[in-house]
C-alpha cells in the first residue's frame, strides 16, 4: 500500500509537468484514423461504441482501441490492448510495448472516452500524438481540444454530438 502511494505520487508529478507543457494546436485535416482511449473499469459497452463510429463513416480498420482497467486478473484475456497501473514503472514511464506503440501512432482523432480522472489515463492521453482530441467536459480542460458534456454511459449521445460538430468543423 505504501509503495503504491509513491508510485501514484511520481505519476501525478509527471502528469502535472506534462499538462503544463500541452500545446492547444490542432490540425485542420479530415479524420481518417481514430484512436480510442477508454476506461473499461466503468464502461463496458466498448463494442457498441465502435459500431456507432463505424455507422457514422469511420472504417473499422482505422480504429485503434486502448483500454484501461483498475485491476487485471492474472489469466484474463482481452480482445484488445488493455493496461493498468502495473504497466507503469516507479518513475511513471510506460513499460508495456503495446501502450507505447499506441502513444507513438499519429491519429487524426483521439477519443478520450472516460469521465473520471485517473492519472494513468491522463498521462497516456497527454502523451499520445493526435491532431484533434475529444473527451468529456468533466476532464481537465487542457487535455482535449473539444469537450462534450454528457456521461460515459450515453455513448449514442456522445457519438451523435461528436459527428455533428465534426461536420460543422469540416473534419469529415
Amino acid at each position: 500500500m505504501f509503495l503504491k502511494f509513491f508510485k501514484d505520487f511520481f505519476l501525478k508529478r509527471k502528469l502535472k509537468k506534462s499538462l503544463s507543457n500541452v500545446k492547444n494546436e490542432f490540425s485542420n485535416e479530415s479524420i481518417r484514423t481514430v484512436g480510442i482511449l477508454i476506461d473499461e473499469s466503468y464502461f463496458t459497452e466498448t463494442e457498441n461504441l465502435i459500431s456507432e463510429l463505424i455507422a457514422n463513416g469511420i472504417h473499422e480498420a482505422d480504429v485503434t482501441l486502448l483500454a484501461y482497467r483498475d485491476k487485471i486478473k492474472k489469466n484474463e484475456t482481452f480482445a484488445h490492448t488493455t493496461f493498468s497501473l502495473k504497466d507503469l514503472s516507479w518513475d511513471a514511464e510506460i513499460i508495456n510495448e503495446d501502450v507505447k506503440a499506441f502513444m507513438k501512432k499519429d491519429f487524426d482523432l483521439l477519443i478520450n472516452y472516460y469521465d473520471v480522472e485517473k492519472a494513468a489515463l491522463l498521462l497516456v492521453s497527454c502523451t499520445t500524438k493526435a491532431g484533434f482530441k475529444v473527451g468529456f467536459s468533466t476532464i481537465d480542460k487542457r487535455l482535449n481540444h473539444f469537450m462534450i458534456s454528457t456521461i460515459a454511459e450515453n455513448y449514442k449521445v456522445f457519438t451523435d454530438e461528436l459527428f455533428r460538430y465534426l461536420k460543422i468543423l469540416n473534419k469529415i
